[in-house]
């Protein structure tokens, strides 16, 4: 995963200096199936607001603590459910704003090459 997060880096990075241009034909497709990857993400995080009721383990402090925990663990610390759920949300929301620069520098680079030949022509 690590390698992934990386190149979805340096994808966007080369997208947010213009190095790199997509298609909007080509790119419609894997666009698409982002935005409905965060749709579901989105659903999740709706749907997870009831994982973190805590369970009724009796009234003893190692019950208490231990629903405590599983509360948070579901929705409220750092390695949540949720927080994956979010920051999965995040990488969607990343690699989307990189395609859709990658295809605005498309027509930045279309639009420059034809200029460019008619120049020469």
């Amino acid at each position: 995963m690590v390698n992934s997060l990386s190149d979805a880096a340096a994808f966007a990075n080369a997208a947010a200096t213009g190095q790199i241009g997509i298609d909007p034909d080509a790119a419609q497709t894997v666009l698409n199936k982002i935005r409905s990857g965060k749709d579901q993400v989105d659903d999740l995080i709706t749907q997870s607001g009831a994982l973190g009721a805590a369970p009724r383990l009796g009234a003893n402090p190692v019950g208490s603590a231990i629903a405590m925990k599983y509360s948070d663990r579901a929705n409220g610390g750092n390695d949540s459910y949720v927080a994956a759920l979010r920051n999965l949300r995040a990488q969607y929301e990343s690699v989307e704003g990189a395609i859709v620069a990658a295809i605005k520098n498309y027509g930045e680079m279309e639009t420059a090459g034809i200029e460019s030949f008619q120049r020469k022509a």
